[in-house]
Order: C-alpha cells, then structure tokens, then sequence
C-alpha cells in the first residue's frame, strides 16, 4: 500500500471512531435538554394543517405556505415540550387582632 491509501485509510477510521463517540454521547445526553420530544408532533414542530382537511383536496394556504404542514400548537413549533407558566400567590397568615 502506498502512503496515499494508508493517510485515506487513517482518515477514514479517525471520522468513524468520532461518529461512534458522537453517537454515544447523543445517547446518553439528548439535545433536547431537560425537556421531552412534543407528543403532539413527536419532535417534528410540525402538524398537518387546517387546509388539507378541506373537501375540495387542495392544500395550500398563508399558515403553511402551501407545505400542508403547519407549526405545531402544543409547543410553539419547537419539537419539545415547554413549561407552562404559573403564578403562586403566598398570602401570609393573618394574625387574631
């Protein structure tokens, strides 16, 4: 084998030995961060729009652009699930005038 297919060789083996260390990370550390893939979606972002449940078989409108997929509603179009906002009022106790 001449230096050529030996430095070829190397790389190939240098890029299969990172994707194996991508891939076990990815394994155990999701991108998605402390949040959950969307039910609703399943980490799409993406649901099928209004318009191609109309009866005329078109699909196509200003929501989607005509894609027939629309931004999913229960996370924003994110693909995970995000938390919801709440407000807890802690009133201190009254005291016995």
């Amino acid at each position: 084998m001449g230096p050529v297919v030996l430095s070829q060789l190397a790389t190939g083996l240098s890029v299969l030995a990172g994707a194996v260390i991508v891939k076990s990370v990815m394994d155990q550390k999701p991108m998605a961060g402390p949040f959950t893939r969307c039910p609703t979606c399943n980490g799409t972002g993406r649901v099928t729009c209004l318009c191609s449940r109309w009866s005329d078989g078109d699909v196509g409108c200003s929501t989607c652009s005509g894609s027939g997929r629309m931004a999913c509603s229960s996370c924003g179009g994110s693909g995970t699930g995000r938390p919801l906002p709440a407000k807890i009022a802690i009133r201190p106790p009254s005291r016995p005038s």
